[in-house]
């Protein structure tokens, strides 16, 4: 008996590693039919994150409009997607749209030029963003304010100008790709927290508002979205806890994984997703159950941070 159950016991795990590659299959098939056809809007198309969407929705069929402050950068984008089209299966040829969502007086007018590529759109992937370090009071107003125009005031005038669209045709989805720093925030990063809570807090309030039109609105928040080239390096992090925890908290995921996220999210039409490890997880935990054990946490990372002098 046992020595069955020894024999056994690989064919069990190769039959569970077939079913769920499998599973994957139709699971990558399923989502790229999804979007078959759709007018895609994605913003910022030029990051990281904007290319493996842009790669992943042309490869799913849909038809895309990619928008992007360099026009230069959109050019490569448009021949990089044309170059690797499969020509067996049906993609269309995108549409490319300069956008600065910082600059909000241009925001109405690019969004009337989104609209006029196909006449609608289906999906708004919110996907710019710009990010800030440095201690508040070292920080300008100035600076301050562009923050909040990039990530919060440029995606919530694009979205308020092509959302009357959706509403008169009952159907659309709307997607934030957002930050855990829309949960809590973290040290030495308050205007880039500040515009992250703003937009989530905007996206959760307009998913209830407009359920009733069949317009879904969906938010992705990953830790932080890595560099191709850069991984997390040794260092001496692990000095102590609190370096281990923001070490942990800020090395986040690959743009390819953000991408597939965002893809499964628009075909199973999930209203929130928040891609973390275990520890950035427990984070937000601790700061909604227990708020004064992360603050003090928090402080006292702070404290030792300002103690040490910065390695060049």
């Amino acid at each position: 008996m046992g020595v069955t159950a020894v024999l056994m016991l690989p064919l069990l795990l190769l039959g569970i590693s077939g079913l769920l590659f499998i599973y994957q299959e139709v699971s990558r098939l399923w989502s790229k039919s999804a979007v078959q056809n759709k007018v895609v809007v994605i913003t910022d198309a030029i990051s990281g994150l904007g290319k493996e969407c842009a790669r992943v929705f042309h490869t799913g069929g849909a038809r895309l409009v990619l928008c992007g402050k360099n026009w230069e950068r959109l050019e490569i984008l448009y021949d990089a997607l044309i170059s690797v089209a499969d020509p067996s299966k049906q993609t269309f040829t995108p549409k490319l749209v300069l956008l600065d969502l910082s600059d909000i007086s241009c925001v109405q007018d690019v969004a009337k030029e989104v609209l006029d590529c196909y006449g609608c759109v289906d999906i708004l992937i919110n996907n710019a963003s710009m990010k800030i370090k440095g201690p508040a009071h070292k920080i300008s107003l100035e600076l301050d304010k562009k923050i909040m125009d990039a990530n919060y005031f440029g995606p919530i005038t694009l979205t308020k100008a092509l959302l009357p669209d959706m509403i008169s045709r009952r159907t659309g989805q709307i997607v934030l790709v957002n930050n855990i720093q829309g949960k809590l925030g973290i040290p030495f990063r308050t205007a880039y927290a500040a515009s992250k809570h703003a937009a989530l807090g905007f996206f959760d309030c307009l998913r209830a508002e407009v359920e009733e039109y069949d317009v879904v609105v969906s938010t992705v928040s990953p830790t932080f979205i890595r560099s191709y080239r850069v991984d997390p390096g040794q260092g001496n992090w692990e000095a102590s806890i609190w370096k281990f925890f923001f070490r942990k908290l800020t090395y986040g995921v690959h743009p390819v994984d953000v991408a597939e996220e965002v893809m499964r999210t628009v075909r199973r039409k999930k209203q929130e997703v928040f891609m973390a490890n275990p520890i950035p997880k427990a984070a937000v935990y601790l700061r909604t159950f227990f708020p004064e054990l992360f603050f003090a946490v928090v402080a006292c990372g702070v404290k030792e941070k300002l103690s040490v002098p910065e390695e060049s």
